[in-house]
């Protein structure tokens, strides 16, 4: 049976957000359709609205259910798959929800400072103290849950989670941006959220887009 779900979602190179929950419909096997609206666009302008009702990307159209914000969707999804989004084990459920919380709701210096850009390659930007604290913080948490759950598989509690589609972002900005030290039990993570094969559709669409949005575009050669 064909489904009706939808993912709208902006440029896949530029789009953090749009990735989040892309990533973990897919990782859960979960069919849905996807339809891109290339951010700033005059399309954007004048569809958003009926999509959206906080004419932002992603929002997840489902028959008659619309979810309009990329941690709910993570939710929504994990609901559709019987709870497979988030780790079985009350305790380290608990604790990946407060990391991906982390992500959702912090990290601004990173987030404004390193912009995602998936093409991107041997970008420099100034390493300001709160960047530098925000790397430090996200190597913190990535180098403490691999201690922990690594006997259980090669993602943050061992299964891949919400946790892991919420830090994918992150893995794609250390691709980019020199200056991000981390430890080896990061680093490992780090290789192994960038080498995950059902991204490939995702990189290579990125890859193929067209359009540059300048504001994202930073620490090239010439800035």
């Amino acid at each position: 049976m064909t489904s009706t779900r939808t993912l709208v979602i902006g440029n896949r190179n530029y789009s953090s957000w749009s990735l989040r929950p892309w990533a973990l419909l897919v990782h859960l096997g979960l069919p849905f359709a996807e339809r891109r609206l290339a951010l700033g666009s005059a399309e954007f302008a004048a569809e958003i609205g009926g999509l959206s009702p906080s004419r932002r990307v992603p929002v997840l159209l489902d028959g008659a259910t619309t979810v309009w914000e990329s941690l709910a969707i993570l939710e929504y999804a994990n609901e559709l798959a019987g709870g497979r989004g988030w780790p079985a084990a009350r305790p380290a459920r608990a604790e990946s929800r407060a990391v991906a919380t982390e992500m959702h709701g912090g990290f601004a210096s990173l987030r404004h400072q390193w912009p995602m850009n998936i093409r991107a390659r041997n970008r420099r930007v100034p390493l300001t103290a709160a960047l530098t604290a925000d790397i430090e913080r996200i190597d913190e948490l990535w180098s403490s849950c691999r201690r922990r759950y690594g006997g259980a598989g090669p993602w943050l509690f061992g299964g891949y989670s919400a946790a892991d589609a919420m830090y994918l972002p992150v893995a794609f900005r250390f691709q980019t941006y020199h200056g991000g030290a981390l430890a080896p039990e990061s680093s490992a993570y780090l290789a192994t959220a960038l080498a995950d094969p059902l991204l490939a559709p995702w990189v290579q669409a990125a890859e193929a887009e067209a359009e540059t949005i300048a504001q994202d575009e930073v620490g090239a050669a010439s800035d």
